[in-house]
């Protein structure tokens, strides 16, 4: 045979295979891998029911974890000073977009990552960051979990299963922008009730013990813990410096009270993390974060451990009960 009638042969044979190739596989091009940063507060073993929550919530736009996004995470582990050193090491790390729980992280990632987008799953005062919920401008938006709305709420919570409560015990760590209103807010709803209320300023681990020990020699009846960096990372000693102390507790997340606390109240985060995945999605497509309006949380948690009641002598009564989502017994 002739070259030309070599190269015909050819031509016809690899038409014949490109026509048998299995769809999609000639002239595929590989998909766009999304790197993914996670800047948290506690670590991805404290963290994991969120974790897979926002995971969980990629998977229902089509995104694979491994496949078609990965995840860089990062933990200040309870020291809210290491977050700007955070950002930018995912920034060196050029991740597509950064996700952050709270506001100290949400505002480090703002002020550090430069235009990388930023969501927040739950800041405690958005309006810290942004100017307007509707149009947060910049690259920062994500989900507010209305922190400082709920505290009027945890302290009537806490009259209702301590009968005769006069004296609460406020744990906040007023490091956190975030806590000052909350504080306000505790104070004011109170003060309506007739309530004392203590505030203990805790800005390290080694400040939970002196903190309890001086709530035991002022006599407080009950005990409100507020939600951080700080108080999630030390979650497991707190709770158990409650119980050693018999002082009730109301918590603002759910893993307190799997870890042996007594009640919680507060959004539920796992939810928060789901939805927060509808946002990276959108920005992945194009939209610009400053034009997704910081929604609210649409899903609240009351948690009851009645093990704990128990051991502190306390009835919970059957209206509390029948509002609970869940209840251990």
């Amino acid at each position: 045979m002739t070259g030309g009638q070599m190269n015909k042969r050819d031509t016809v044979l690899a038409l014949l295979a490109l026509s048998a190739a299995p769809l999609g596989s000639v002239a595929q091009q590989p998909s766009k891998v999304w790197r993914i940063g996670i800047l948290e507060t506690t670590s991805a073993a404290l963290n994991a029911a969120n974790l897979n929550a926002f995971v969980k919530g990629m998977q229902e736009f089509g995104y694979v974890e491994g496949r078609n996004f990965v995840i860089e995470y990062r933990s200040a582990d309870g020291h809210a000073e290491r977050f700007p050193d955070l950002v930018t090491e995912m920034v060196r790390g050029k991740v597509d977009l950064i996700v952050a729980r709270g506001t100290p992280a949400t505002q480090a990632a703002k002020k550090t990552a430069g235009n990388i987008p930023v969501v927040a799953t739950a800041i405690g005062e958005p309006l810290l960051i942004v100017p307007s919920l509707a149009r947060p401008g910049g690259n920062v938006t994500g989900l507010s979990s209305v922190t400082t709305d709920l505290s009027a709420k945890r302290v009537e919570l806490l009259r209702e299963i301590v009968p005769g409560v006069a004296r609460i015990t406020v744990l906040m760590n007023m490091g956190n922008p975030a806590l000052g209103p909350q504080w306000e807010e505790t104070e004011r709803a109170a003060q309506l009730l007739g309530i004392q209320v203590q505030l203990f300023d805790v800005r390290q681990a080694e400040d939970f013990e002196r903190a309890f020990e001086a709530a035991v020699k002022q006599r407080a009846d009950a005990l409100v813990v507020a939600q951080d960096g700080l108080t999630q990372a030390n979650g497991k000693h707190i709770v158990g410096l409650a119980v050693k102390h018999r002082l009730p507790a109301i918590y603002s997340a759910s893993e307190y009270v799997d870890d042996g606390g007594l009640i919680s109240y507060g959004v539920s985060y796992p939810d928060l993390y789901r939805r927060a995945a509808s946002y990276v999605d959108k920005i992945l497509k194009g939209t610009k974060p400053g034009d997704i309006p910081i929604e609210q949380p649409t899903k609240f948690d009351l948690m009851i451990n009645r093990k704990a009641a128990r051991a502190l002598g306390l009835t919970i009564p059957p209206a509390l009960l029948a509002r609970a989502e869940r209840v251990i017994e």
